[in-house]
């Protein structure tokens, strides 16, 4: 596997765990997360790196801003025959079928005319993802304008975003979290040495599988603790207890990152 974590031979990691417990008070491990490429959408995936009990102490947890462009006051008439939108959010004129340009004030949840919730409707989700694409596909305006050429790839673009942040549990917390002006790209020290130990023996357990079956196993646990660990979210963040909720979000990066690796070791 690619993963540098993956890769760390056992030895090491059974000595990470012999050593979880004895760790210095005040000295925290850390977790660095960063961003990827996802399967097919320009959001983020994390990962996981360790090097050894000796960069425990260096470790963090962080992530890039999910919204890089300020939201603005933007047009209300369409660009080409200045018509005044007859829905919204308004990404494509019904009256004469020209796509708009990107107005970054409407967040992810309008362009799928959903409520701000935790809780989506995965299939409602890609219904009208594909009902979007049939109108902004770049491939639907390849005889038209270089102007609107480019306004249909950064549209799509961003609708594909949306969907892939949207449709996954930890990317629509993260989200859901920078929508309420919750930030989790600062450094966050991970203390909790009881998780550290599970994720190790874990990713050992990962490392060993021999077969299709155990992986599976593994990943099946991955989702159920992922979808528990879900839930506490959405209570937490229903509750406005953001601190919570963002420690909530740490457990559920790690999960996520183990189903992962196993999905590339099947």
């Amino acid at each position: 596997m690619t993963n540098k974590f993956l890769s760390t031979p056992l030895s090491t990691f059974f000595k990470l765990r012999r050593t979880l417990t004895s760790i210095p008070q005040g000295l925290s491990p850390r977790l660095k997360i960063q961003p990827s490429s996802p399967p097919f959408a320009p959001p983020y995936d994390i990962h996981n790196l360790c090097h050894g009990y000796s960069s425990l102490g260096s470790l963090r947890f962080c992530r890039k801003s999910l919204c890089s462009k300020p939201a603005e006051k933007f047009q209300t008439t369409c660009w080409n025959c200045h018509a005044v939108p007859q829905s919204t959010p308004f990404l494509f004129c019904q009256s004469c079928c020209c796509i708009q340009a990107v107005d970054h004030s409407i967040d992810y949840f309008e362009i799928f005319g959903r409520e701000k919730k935790y809780d989506v409707d995965g299939i409602d989700l890609e219904r009208k993802y594909k009902e979007w694409q049939k109108k902004l596909h770049p491939d639907l305006v390849h005889s038209k304008s270089q102007k609107e050429k480019d306004f249909a790839a950064e549209q799509s673009a961003r609708v594909i975003d949306a969907y892939r942040t949207l449709s996954k549990p930890l990317s629509r917390g993260i989200y859901m979290l920078k929508l309420k002006g919750v930030e989790i790209d600062e450094e966050q020290t991970i203390s909790d040495p009881e998780l550290l130990a599970e994720i190790m023996e874990i990713r050992e357990e990962v490392e060993e599988a021999t077969n299709s079956e155990a992986l599976n196993h593994i990943r099946s646990q991955m989702q159920e603790k992922l979808q528990n660990w879900s839930n506490v979210f959405a209570d937490a963040f229903k509750r406005r207890d953001f601190e919570e909720a963002k420690n909530v979000i740490r457990r559920m990066t790690y999960y996520s990152r183990v189903i992962e690796e196993v999905m590339k070791k099947l």
